[in-house]
């Protein structure tokens, strides 16, 4: 890799490392591209090189982010049994909460984004993240697993509302594992079959 190309990498990285901290920290409208480009220690023009305004940079922050959540769920849909996947898949997410925090806290401030770029996120992140979450449930219901009287859309939001609280928490989980372990009996209990 050429230093040129290395050093654009390079910038673009930290733009959505230092933007996703003051973001995070300040919200949509508490950050101006002028901030960022101090904090990167770049000129404005420079950090227009890669994104083309603040709104392409908060979707940068939040599709890097939806590609955190998504390698999570290719490594749990590597997992045999629905318990073993659900499990790896909750651990990850408590023991990775400070990454995943950033998206899940600046998804709500989707509504300061141009509608239809707001709607494209939205739509890819349904897909991918939820969608994702879902095939796995529905897997499992068609192979009865899982309550077949209970849509896997409503068991994906029943087990995403259980787990989202603790990430968003705003401090690390004490044990990711036993917690993931403690979620996990308790959705099952609830939905497996009985």
């Amino acid at each position: 890799m050429s230093t040129a190309l290395r050093s654009e990498t390079s910038t673009r990285e930290r733009a959505l490392a230092q933007a996703a901290q003051l973001f995070t920290e300040r919200g949509y409208h508490g950050v101006s591209m002028r901030e960022v480009a101090q904090a990167v220690g770049v000129t404005k023009p420079a950090l227009y090189h890669h994104f083309v305004d603040k709104d392409a940079l908060f979707l940068a922050v939040l599709e890097e982010s939806l590609e955190g959540l998504m390698a999570l769920l290719q490594r749990a849909s590597t997992q045999v049994t629905l318990p073993e996947q659900l499990g790896c898949l909750l651990t990850d997410l408590l023991s990775t909460a400070s990454q995943q925090r950033v998206g899940l806290k600046l998804a709500g401030e989707l509504g300061h984004i141009e509608p239809a770029r707001r709607l494209a996120f939205e739509q890819a992140y349904r897909r991918g993240w939820l969608g994702g979450v879902n095939a796995l449930l529905d897997q499992a219901v068609q192979a009865g697993q899982l309550r077949a009287d209970l849509p896997s859309q409503t068991l994906t939001r029943a087990l995403m509302g259980m787990v989202y609280p603790l990430v968003t928490a705003g401090h690390p989980v004490p044990d990711p594992g036993g917690t993931a372990r403690a979620l996990l009996s308790i959705f099952l209990d609830g939905a497996g079959t009985r």
